[in-house]
């Protein structure tokens, strides 16, 4: 316990606050919450390091320097007390000596406030008025993809085959709030045929206002599950603020995953909703499904389009209809549709397939949400492997609902009934031992993930799969 007090006076001390600003991504209300429940500062950088952009070698600088300040404060301040047999001045030194890393932590906040009240906001809210008009102003059909799970990968399907027909221009990575919405509206070319947007919503109002700056005229409805309920109340005000998207849309122009349990109450007859089975008259057949990739026809009363794609798993079976469907109605033709599909792969993180030694390894490291855990296992259990070792720390931001969420991935957990589970160690492990409870096969507890995942290659043998689900940022106990 001496230990994780005397934390705050390591060297390695002011890295790590620049560290933990850097992944609360220099927010201050994130950053003050995990600051004051840190036990052990030496123990922060487990998964990550702090990457030395010019920012965050500025702010260290400043903060050694501040630190250097208070130090030298204190001390003259006790070498006047001692000189002048000052009470007031000796306590005083004491005290700042013993609270400077607290002292300065929080005075470093000071120009990161200003910063984003007098130029941050300010800039933000011109570039973000300026986009309303260049998305109002532009030709292209704009895309809007908003959902708790699978935006990224359904804005990159969208973008790879919409891109046979021409131009086309997509947000880039998980860049997906309002202030990179306006960066990528000022790089537009205005020769675009398509324009895709990912809407991430994080907080009551964001996809109301996202739809009121761009206009789409298309939007996509990828699945509500129970996510982010840090800030959102409950998964149905999550839901509300996804479907006021699809209320500003003509008939026909919103494409919603019928496959999600939560969505099903907000579907209406103007909805094209999409499912394994298809989208409205066009319909899945001849699935073939492996560590290749998946394969069907989709066909209507007078055509069908072969699908190909190296994408894992049924469930991406919903999400190519829906886009196969969707490139069809806006002009593409079958050939231009077949071309882009077979192009088709995973996103960075979201189950993609690596080869490690002979074994495969599923990383999708990136999932974060219970529908995705169900994907993931029921693709563990169809795929044929030598042994099933299934790898997860639990979610993050599921709110009052993360005791329960957690039992239910460990009942999943069984049910798939793998190999091997290893469970990284964090605040919801116990959780998901209580639905695990009765799991026949080898169960590990993991304390060191970094070490866990450098050493993949030495307990893996050639013909093993690996699933590696979702993440435990170094910010959530």
């Amino acid at each position: 316990m001496r230990k994780q007090l005397l934390s705050v006076y390591s060297l390695r001390y002011p890295s790590t606050v620049i560290y933990m600003l850097q992944r609360c991504e220099y927010e201050i209300k994130p950053f003050l919450n995990w600051y004051f429940k840190v036990e052990d500062f030496n123990k922060i950088s487990i998964r990550g390091s702090l990457v030395k952009t010019s920012k965050s070698k500025l702010l260290l600088l400043f903060f050694e320097a501040l630190i250097l300040i208070d130090i030298l404060a204190g001390i003259y301040l006790l070498i006047r007390g001692f000189e002048l047999s000052n009470l007031l001045y000796l306590f005083i030194g004491l005290i700042i000596l013993i609270l400077t890393p607290l002292i300065c932590a929080m005075l470093l906040l000071v120009p990161l406030v200003l910063a984003r009240v007098l130029v941050v906001k300010p800039r933000q809210m011109i570039l973000i008025k300026k986009s309303a008009d260049i998305f109002k102003n532009t030709k292209a059909i704009k895309i809007a993809v908003a959902g708790s799970f699978g935006k990224t990968t359904m804005k990159e399907l969208l973008a790879t085959v919409l891109s046979e027909a021409g131009e086309i221009a997509a947000t880039p990575g998980n860049k997906n709030v309002a202030a990179s919405h306006a960066v990528f509206a000022a790089q537009l070319t205005g020769r675009e045929k398509f324009v895709i947007v990912e809407f991430g919503e994080g907080k009551p109002g964001d996809v109301v206002n996202f739809t009121k700056t761009i206009s789409p005229n298309i939007g996509v409805v990828t699945g509500i599950a129970p996510a982010h309920l840090d800030k959102y109340p409950s998964v149905d005000a999550a839901a509300d603020d996804i479907f006021s998207l699809t209320k500003k849309l003509e008939p026909k122009n919103t494409y919603v995953n019928g496959e999600s349990d939560y969505i099903k109450k907000y579907i209406t007859s103007k909805d094209q909703v999409y499912d394994r089975s298809g989208v409205g008259e066009w319909k899945v057949s001849n699935v073939s499904n492996g560590f290749s990739g998946i394969s069907f026809d989709l066909s209507n009363a007078s055509k069908k389009i072969s699908v190909k794609s190296q994408l894992l798993g049924r469930h991406q079976i919903g999400p190519l209809s829906a886009v196969a469907v969707l490139a069809y109605s806006n002009g593409l033709s079958i050939k231009q549709i077949e071309a882009g599909l077979t192009k088709t792969k995973a996103y960075e993180h979201r189950m993609e397939l690596k080869n490690v030694g002979g074994a495969y390894v599923i990383d999708d490291a990136y999932n974060g949400n219970l529908e995705g855990i169900k994907a993931g296992l029921n693709l563990l259990v169809e795929l044929h492997a030598k042994r099933k070792i299934y790898v997860t720390p639990g979610l993050v931001d599921q709110g009052n609902e993360t005791k329960k969420i957690h039992n239910q991935i460990g009942k999943l957990i069984l049910k798939a009934n793998p190999t091997k589970v290893v469970l990284i160690k964090n605040s919801v492990t116990d959780d998901i031992l209580a639905g695990l409870s009765g799991f026949k096969g080898e169960l590990v507890i993991e304390e060191n993930p970094l070490q866990f995942y450098l050493n993949l290659d030495k307990f893996l043998a050639s013909g093993d799969l690996l699933m590696m689900q979702n993440d435990w940022p170094d910010n959530y106990k």
